[in-house]
């Protein structure tokens, strides 16, 4: 059984480097699986003040950086491949993969959550021409320019804040009468004079060739119409979406226990199946924050580590 392995963690995020960090420093044979680059969400995050213990100014890149570092300094093993297909009902579990196939006693899903889009005409053809879901990834291409935030959460929020230090205006789109946001953030918001709030309103359309020149808007109060285009001599503008995500889960379906498309599991990460535990944001909890996720992440792998010891032999462990 050489080629089994005690642990496979997929996904890199906050909640999968913790689970395999956990993994590794128990002596566990860890494999951490991305399918892309490591971080998740919070990569694209500018500033993370609330992870309890990091460096000063930390942003999401550097909290990830140094989790990557921790992982591997334990031994975790990592590859890059994208998992299409799994078969969790034999006692060795199998993955498989684009590039290989992989078998282990025990995994952790930790596929985080994307994005969600508004799925209104001219969005997905404008991605990356003008509208964009990451502040931290994009604020700078707006440099002088006039952006719009779509949302009234923390999120929405806390980008609009960032957006500030490039765009010469930010106007926040939100659908209802109020913000969600934390009242801090609430407060740092509307107290800045390039940040200005339209209540009541949504984005009907995006509009443009090459890049977003003009968006149709709609007052949901009163049922009003009207039309933003683009400053003539800018000859664009920002979107920048932040309705919440949608949890990356598809694979799973069928295969664990969905609750609106989030993974359901008990208080110590356990799915409905044995030997699979969930960790972060792709599961049914409170709290999407780094910190939970790492809890998370923590507690799965200290539950897979007993399921082990308790499921499989001595002489089953890897070399």
């Amino acid at each position: 059984m050489s080629d089994v392995y005690d642990l496979i963690v997929i996904g890199a995020g906050p909640g999968g480097l913790s689970a395999g960090l956990y993994g590794a420093r128990a002596k566990m044979n860890t494999l951490i699986i991305e399918k892309d680059r490591a971080g998740g969400q919070i990569f694209t995050t500018n500033e993370v003040a609330n992870y309890p213990g990091s460096i000063r100014n930390a942003s999401g890149p550097s909290l990830i950086a140094r989790m990557e570092e921790q992982c591997e300094e334990f031994g975790a093993k990592r590859v890059k491949d994208t998992i299409e297909e799994v078969e969790f009902d034999d006692k060795i579990k199998v993955l498989k993969g684009k590039k290989e196939e992989y078998r282990a006693k025990a995994v952790v899903i930790a596929t985080g959550a994307s994005p969600r889009m508004l799925n209104i005409p001219g969005e997905k053809e404008l991605k990356g021409k003008g509208v964009s879901y990451c502040a931290t990834c994009d604020g700078e291409f707006f440099t002088d320019l006039e952006v719009f935030v779509v949302g009234g959460g923390n999120s929405a929020c806390e980008e609009a804040m960032f957006l500030t230090k490039f765009a010469r205006k930010v106007t926040i789109l939100s659908r209802s009468n109020h913000l969600t946001a934390a009242k801090s953030v609430q407060a740092k918001v509307l107290d800045h004079d390039k940040v200005e709030v339209k209540w009541n309103m949504e984005i009907t359309e995006l509009k443009g060739d090459k890049r977003l020149e003009a968006m149709t808007l709609r007052n949901l109060e009163t049922g009003e119409i009207t039309e933003y285009e683009a400053d003539k001599e800018d000859g664009t503008f920002g979107v920048f979406i932040f309705v919440g995500f949608a949890p990356q889960t598809k694979l799973f379906d069928g295969k664990v226990e969905l609750e609106r498309g989030y993974i359901l599991t008990s208080p110590n990460m356990e799915t409905n199946v044995e030997g699979i535990y969930a960790a972060g944001d792709c599961r049914v909890k409170v709290l999407r924050q780094v910190v939970s996720a790492c809890g998370d992440g923590a507690t799965a792998t200290v539950m897979a580590e007993k399921y082990i010891e308790n499921n499989f032999d001595k002489e089953c462990s890897l070399v």
